[in-house]
């Protein structure tokens, strides 16, 4: 309820309207937050949002939606802010951004009917700690990026890590949802009576599917229904080394096929070197103290971080990929089991195996914070990837390493360094995800996310706008690559192609479904190739 306060700010201003709605709190023209707000991890809007608008509840949610629809206002949906795909950024000379971070709560845990409901701007984070009391997590529990990242917005993006390996991304947790549409009006997905969570996502046609990667063009998540499993008993980690990233790809497809692991990540040399430079000897003592209290018994739990503090960071060749994998089971047996078929795929595939700190320290701080956005130098960070199949993926690398060997010289005269990140998905895919590091100044983004304290370490550096340029040619190079490889992609934004990709008759019903559900169209134009306006 509004108080007196608000019912005098609540006048016939663009920002009055909306405070009407959500309290004048929550609605702010401050030019450092609009800054921040039209910024992602890799770019700028080329036009500021006029207001941060911030609803806690689906009602609000849906009565801002409809004011902005009167006022001919844009809308740009914001989780997190971690993307890097222009996918939030604002667009056109008015525009709203849209804040989720009031609509964090955890809605409803049902341990009987195995779900969970939750508003949009929920972290993996606290979904996971709300759940951990009751035996319980979704079967995807989340990006590394979870400790900020919201479960609406990865919704929208799709995103990969814990449990992709044997679950698949985000989407293959979710029952339903509480969609708001571009009118106002509130659509629910999902088998159950009106009004009440989802019990179980298959009635008649998916339209919980069209939700899902829609970048927020479609309408904004407000509630999310996700199915339930008890947390497995056992856990069991490997990691591995190769000489060829062929190898590796071909060991990760047979890995993926075989069903063994529950997370799998590789990394090549690069970005080893990167993650070496980056850890300091305090978060490494952080981390083994975590190590002591995962373990069943403090003996144990000091033998395993012992065993960790020994092998150190010097636990593979300084030319070696390193793959990492957990596996899971209610029985020690089934985990051992799965564990040995791993060890023999990897054998088959020229590969051995290396002490498994980093996979236990994975599992251990699964949610570290986002230090790893700016480079141990101070550097700009960012990925591309592609989704390959699992028999095109090792052709799919030699072509994206072919590229980066063409523009060796320029990278480093540029000052640009690369290297690959490695998941799975499930039985069917690998993501292939170059990262790049190079000399550009910071972003306000950069300083909302990162631990101060780690921040306070790093060089302030200078804008670079040729480096910048070198880095834009490098993802543009590895997209086509990956799209003539016929990848799929996720956080797909404005950088990614997608209608163009699409059939005439896929393109038609994407069409029709975004005139349905934002007539206006004034949901994240330009997202998908949807809307016509472009950041």
């Amino acid at each position: 309820m509004l108080d007196s306060k608000d019912l005098i700010a609540a006048d016939e201003t663009l920002s009055g309207r909306f405070a009407a709605i959500v309290g004048s709190a929550n609605v702010s023209a401050d030019p450092a937050k609009l800054r921040l707000h039209s910024e992602d991890i890799y770019s700028r809007a080329t036009s500021s949002a006029v207001l941060v608008v911030a609803p806690g509840s689906t009602d609000e949610l849906a009565r801002v939606i409809a004011q902005a629809n009167k006022d001919g206002l844009n809308i740009a949906p914001r989780g997190a802010g971690a993307s890097y795909t222009s996918a939030y950024l604002p667009a056109g000379a008015s525009a709203i951004s849209l804040d989720m971070s009031r609509m964090n709560q955890v809605l409803n845990i049902d341990p009987g009917a195995m779900t969970v409901t939750v508003q949009g701007g929920c972290t993996w984070a606290a979904l996971n700690a709300a759940l951990k009391p009751h035996g319980l997590r979704t079967p995807f529990w989340g990006p590394m990026s979870g400790l900020v990242s919201t479960i609406g917005g990865g919704l929208s993006q799709l995103n990969a890590m814990f449990g992709a390996a044997r679950y698949g991304t985000s989407s293959e947790s979710v029952i339903g949802f509480a969609i708001v549409l571009g009118n106002g009006e509130v659509l629910r997905t999902g088998a159950g009576l009106p009004g009440a969570a989802p019990f179980y996502r298959h009635y008649g046609p998916d339209l919980a599917g069209i939700f899902c990667g829609d970048g927020g063009v479609f309408g904004i998540k407000a509630e999310i229904t996700l199915r339930l499993m008890r947390i497995p008993a056992h856990e069991g980690y490997a990691s591995f080394a190769f000489k060829a990233g062929g190898d590796l790809m071909r060991a990760m497809a047979e890995l993926s096929r075989a069903g063994v692991a529950s997370e799998m990540c590789a990394f090549d040399p690069g970005l080893s070197e990167v993650r070496m430079k980056r850890a300091s000897l305090a978060e490494d003592f952080g981390t083994l103290r975590r190590v002591v209290a995962k373990e069943s018994s403090l003996l144990k739990g000091l033998r395993q971080a012992a065993k960790i503090a020994i092998a150190g960071r010097d636990i593979m060749a300084a030319d070696d990929f390193s793959l990492h994998l957990i596996t899971e089971g209610r029985a020690a047996a089934a985990v051992e089991a799965d564990l040995a078929e791993a060890r023999r795929i990897v054998a088959e595939n020229q590969g051995r195996e290396i002490e498994n700190s980093i996979a236990k320290l994975i599992r251990v701080t699964p949610f570290p914070p986002l230090n790893s956005i700016l480079g141990p130098s101070g550097e700009r960070w960012a990925p591309v990837h592609g989704i390959a199949s699992l028999t095109a993926a090792p052709a799919v690398l030699a072509d994206v390493v072919a590229m980066f060997a063409g523009m060796d010289v320029e990278l480093k005269k540029a000052g640009v360094s690369a290297g690959y990140l490695f998941t799975s998905l499930s039985t069917n895919a690998l993501i292939i995800e170059p990262v790049f590091y190079w000399p550009e100044e910071r972003y306000s983004v950069h300083e909302s996310l990162m631990e101060k304290q780690h921040l306070a370490r790093l060089p302030v550096l200078a804008a670079n706008p040729d480096a910048t340029a070198i880095v834009a040619e490098a993802r543009a190079r590895a997209i086509e690559i990956f799209a003539r490889h016929a990848c799929g992609f996720f956080q797909i934004g404005r950088s990614y192609p997608y209608l163009a990709s699409r059939d005439p008759a896929s393109v038609a019903l994407l069409q029709a479904i975004k005139k349905f559900t934002d007539p206006a169209q004034k949901f994240n134009p330009g997202v998908l190739g949807l809307g016509g306006a472009k950041n």
